[in-house]
C-alpha cells in the first residue's frame, strides 16, 4: 500500500478514506486506532496520528473520549462529494478541454464514454453499472 513519493500520513488518511467510502468501515463504527494502523502498515505512530488528525479536523472521523476514534456521520457522503469534485478536476476538466479542441459535442462525448463503459464492463465483469448512493 505504500507509495513512493507521497507522505505516509496523506496515504493513511486515504486508506481510510477508501475504507468509508467502500462501505468496510460504516459510519458511527469504531475507525482503527492510531497504534493499529501504525502497527499494520509498519510506521511510526506519530506519522499514523497525523493521518488521523488530518480526518478527525476535516470532521471524517471523531474522538469519543476514552473509546477512540469514530467515523462521523455523514462522512461518507462528505468523502464522495469531496472525491467526485476532485475527479472532475483532475480528468472531466482536461476531457472536456480536448473535446473542445477536437470539434466534439456533448453527445458525441457522452456516446464515446458510453461505448469506452460498455466495452469496459464486457472485458471486466466485475464492474457494476450504476453508482454508489
Amino acid at each position: 500500500m505504500i507509495e513512493e513519493g507521497k507522505a505516509l500520513f496523506l496515504q493513511i488518511a486515504e486508506s481510510v478514506e477508501d475504507s468509508i467510502l467502500d462501505g468496510s468501515l460504516a459510519e458511527d463504527t469504531r475507525a482503527p486506532s492510531t497504534n493499529e494502523l501504525a502497527a499494520f502498515y509498519r510506521i511510526n505512530p506519530a506519522t499514523a496520528a497525523k493521518g488521523v488528525n488530518m480526518l478527525v479536523e476535516k470532521g471524517v472521523l471523531v474522538k469519543r473520549r476514552g473509546i477512540g476514534m469514530f467515523v462521523a456521520p455523514g462522512a461518507r457522503a462528505q468523502l464522495l462529494t469531496e472525491r467526485r469534485g476532485a475527479f472532475a478536476d483532475r480528468f472531466i476538466e482536461p476531457l472536456l478541454a480536448e473535446a473542445r479542441t477536437l470539434g466534439l459535442t456533448p453527445d458525441d462525448l457522452a456516446q464515446l464514454v458510453r461505448e469506452r463503459a460498455t466495452a469496459s464492463v464486457i472485458t471486466h465483469p466485475d464492474i457494476t453499472e450504476g453508482h454508489p448512493s
